[in-house]
């Protein structure tokens, strides 16, 4: 497995496999590996002949009180991983290799499906994570990107701006890696506690027993209050609990497909989780 620390050094690596037509999956990540990481790079390593992930604190995505100066950073440790699971090329470049010596002008704002959930609550993250995920979509030229649907909203904002700006990539979306006890794997939950790793499951237990209680006919809005009331009761800061279609729209009763989200702190660390529901009308 190679490491490059450069764009250049990227466009070389890349070079042989390009002129023989070789199909090249992309995972992006800012390290901190976990399982679910993983995982992305082994379902890259199902179809596509070289693997490339990218390490990178992104420094725009983070806003001014958020934890861009503690994020953890474990690149030797990440890259034992990657190694073991089949990555081919690790590109972990510098702030100043990918965003230069000169001010940033130009930014990427995607409307509508950016303006609540987690983009309502950090002002600005989305348009980090386009300028961002669009350089390196520019710079590895992959056939194939892939991300997490654990952060459901950041992969349709990404979709989005793919399909705008027609960027020839294939975004694909990987199930939420978990814990044992159903806490969605994140690089974040190295900040809990062991009591609050304790209380983390409750966030998926939550929506499992909402997902239940909506088969069983239950209204949305006596079941997102239920959520509510079990993550508070249960020592959450809740920062949303809500329901969309899979396309983010609003919706007021479960007679369609929907996804329930909740983003919530416990202490100081911020969990976010989602599950997808499917009607059944019959």
């Amino acid at each position: 497995m190679k490491t490059e620390t450069t764009i250049q050094g990227l466009t070389a690596s890349l070079s042989a496999a390009r002129q023989a037509r070789k199909t090249i999956g992309f995972v992006p990540t800012m390290g901190n590996l976990h399982q679910g990481h993983l995982n992305l790079v082994r379902e890259a390593r199902n179809f596509c002949d070289v693997v490339v992930v990218s390490i990178f604190v992104n420094p725009i995505q983070f806003g001014p009180n958020e934890d861009f100066d503690s994020y953890p950073r474990t690149l030797e440790q990440d890259s034992q991983l990657l190694a073991d699971v089949g990555c081919d090329i690790v590109f972990a470049p510098s702030v100043e290799q990918m965003y230069g010596s000169k001010p940033r002008l130009t930014n990427i704002s995607v409307g509508e499906i950016t303006n609540e959930l987690c983009g309502a609550q950090r002002p600005g993250h989305f348009d980090g994570v386009a300028v961002v995920v669009t350089k390196l979509l520019n710079i590895v030229q992959p056939n194939f990107a892939l991300f997490g649907q654990k952060d459901y909203q950041q992969l349709a904002v990404i979709k989005q701006f793919v399909h705008d700006l027609n960027i020839p990539v294939e975004v694909i979306g990987v199930p939420i890696a978990r814990a044992e006890d159903g806490l969605a794997l994140s690089s974040r939950n190295s900040y809990l506690s062991a009591e609050h790793r304790q209380i983390a499951p409750v966030i998926y237990q939550s929506l499992q027993a909402a997902e239940i209680a909506l088969k069983q006919g239950q209204a949305l809005n006596d079941v997102l209050n239920a959520i509510r009331e079990k993550l508070v009761d249960a020592g959450f800061a809740i920062d949303y609990v809500e329901a969309k279609t899979p396309s983010l729209q609003n919706v007021e009763q479960f007679d369609q497909n929907i996804v329930l989200f909740v983003a919530a702190k416990i202490g100081k660390t911020r969990l976010i989780d989602n599950i997808q529901i499917h009607y059944s009308s019959s």
